[in-house]
C-alpha cells in the first residue's frame, strides 16, 4: 500500500492528483457545439469553438463530465438568449504575465461595448508600441465568449481578427447590440 506522500500506486502507475485533472463537456450554442474545459476545481480553463485558431481539441486522459459545467451551460444559454450581460464563473486560463493583464483588461469591457488595441494596451499600461503584442494575447484568450475578446475591434472601427473566426465575432456583436442585424 503506497503513503499519501508517494506519488506511486500499487501498481506502479502515477497517482494524478483530482487538481491536475481536466474535464471536459460539449454545449450546444448558436455558434456551433462549444468544447468546455475546467480544471478540478471547476473553473472553466477554456472555452473553444469548431475551428478556432489555437483552439483545444480533447485530449486522452481528460473525463468527460457534464456535472462541473452546469453553471456555465446555465449562462451561456442564458447569453445567448439575451438575457445575461456579465457571466458569473469562475475561471483559470494561464498565460504569461503580460497575457494575463491583457486578459484581465478584456474582463472589464461591458456587454454591448467595444474597445480597441490601443485602448487595452493603455489600461494595462503598455507603450503604444505593445499593441501588437496586446493583439497576440487577445488572440490567445482560451477562453471565447466569457472573456469578451470579441469586442476589442480596430482603431478605426474595422472588425479585426477574432479566433472564432469574424463570423461569430459579428454574431456577438449583433447578440450584444453593438451591430445592427444584417
Amino acid at each position: 500500500m503506497t503513503t499519501p506522500a508517494d506519488p506511486a500506486t500499487t501498481d506502479g502507475t502515477q497517482r494524478t492528483d483530482p487538481g491536475d485533472r481536466t474535464y471536459w463537456t460539449r454545449v450546444d450554442s448558436p455558434l456551433g457545439p462549444l468544447l468546455l474545459t475546467a480544471d478540478g476545481s471547476g473553473a472553466l480553463t477554456s472555452l473553444s469553438v469548431p475551428g478556432q485558431k489555437g483552439g483545444r481539441t480533447v485530449q486522452d486522459g481528460w473525463r468527460h463530465d457534464p456535472g462541473p459545467f452546469r453553471a456555465a451551460e446555465e449562462q451561456l444559454r442564458a447569453y445567448f438568449a439575451g438575457d445575461l450581460k456579465e457571466f458569473t464563473l469562475p475561471l483559470r486560463a494561464h498565460g504569461t504575465a503580460f497575457r494575463e493583464r491583457v486578459w484581465a483588461a478584456l474582463d472589464t469591457v461591458p456587454y454591448g461595448a467595444t474597445t480597441t488595441y490601443g485602448e487595452i494596451a493603455a489600461r494595462i499600461g503598455a507603450s503604444r508600441a505593445a499593441v501588437r503584442a496586446v493583439g497576440g494575447a487577445i488572440g490567445a484568450n482560451p477562453l471565447l465568449v466569457v472573456r469578451p475578446c470579441h469586442r476589442v475591434i480596430g482603431a478605426d472601427g474595422s472588425l479585426t481578427g477574432y479566433a472564432g473566426g469574424l463570423e461569430r465575432k459579428v454574431r456577438l456583436l449583433t447578440l450584444e447590440g453593438v451591430l445592427r442585424p444584417a
